[in-house]
């Protein structure tokens, strides 16, 4: 997994702007949305569907396979940009995002939308549910994985980390949670609201594994997840430093693009800086 060629690169590079301009073409049309962190998590998201977990689009049911769930719910325009590339429903399915009565609401829907492992949007909750998948799967010696995607700005929650202590507990070592640290949550910079650093170090104080990459970067992130998966005893969790709205410059490190959606003609500038 760490010996990423230049043509699979260039492949993953190519999935991640399609995917990236399915985000600015959904937010726009729904006229509302979350770009921001659905931008930053791009990378992250694409590595794992395209490369690393071991899905079946015909069967997205199958029992024993790996599972995503995404605990910043809020980000289902990354999620469903993703999914749709990687061919659980048609692309043209992405115009009904956040439309009254059509498949891809707000936050995701497990019984309603193929390839969503698990229903998520009240923040703090997503690595519970991760945890007791990744539970089920030791002792059903399934051999199989879960990830999950925490935001940082989520992280200030409660629940983390009695799920963070509840993971190390059971020495679930077939679980990665990623963490989209990019620094803004809607309300500013997450040290201003209420600061959750030093990461690292709480992490590791709960008995995590604990890894700190460049989350724009495939050769990191495999790298970081490799390692995950040789780790025994422990979860991990993978800070992934990325950059809110990233590879759209007039919402790049910008919190008022937690929660906006741009107008046609910032659609316009926004799809030509990703072709």
């Amino acid at each position: 997994m760490n010996n990423l060629n230049n043509e699979r690169k260039n492949q993953l590079e190519n999935t991640a702007k399609a995917v990236r301009r399915h985000i600015v073409n959904m937010v726009t049309d729904a006229k509302s949305g979350h770009p921001g962190g659905s931008l930053s998590a791009v990378e992250v998201m694409t590595a794992l569907y395209f490369e690393v977990m071991d899905v079946d689009v015909k069967q997205p049911q199958k029992e024993i396979r790996d599972r995503f769930v995404l605990s910043k719910g809020h980000a289902t325009p990354v999620l469903y940009g993703v999914l749709a590339e990687k061919g659980y429903f048609p692309k043209e399915e992405l115009t009904s995002f956040r439309k009254v009565n059509t498949l891809l609401q707000g936050h995701p829907d497990m019984k309603e939308i193929p390839g969503v492992d698990m229903s998520s949007g009240s923040l703090g909750q997503g690595l519970s549910v991760a945890n007791g998948m990744a539970l089920a799967q030791k002792l059903n010696n399934t051999g199989k994985k879960v990830y999950t995607l925490l935001g940082d700005g989520e992280i200030q929650e409660g629940q983390i980390w009695e799920a963070a202590m509840t993971a190390a507990h059971y020495k679930l070592d077939n679980l990665v949670a990623f963490l989209d640290f990019n620094g803004l949550q809607i309300d500013g910079d997450i040290d201003n609201v209420m600061s959750p650093t030093p990461l690292k170090e709480k992490w590791e104080a709960f008995n995590w594994h604990v890894q700190e990459i460049d989350g724009h970067c495939f050769e990191e992130i495999f790298a970081a997840i490799e390692k995950a998966n040789e780790t025994k005893g422990k979860p991990s969790i993978i800070i992934a430093k990325t950059v809110k709205g990233k590879g759209v410059s007039f919402m790049e490190n910008n919190a008022g693009w937690h929660g906006s959606a741009p107008s046609e003609e910032q659609r316009q500038q926004a799809l030509k800086e990703l072709e």
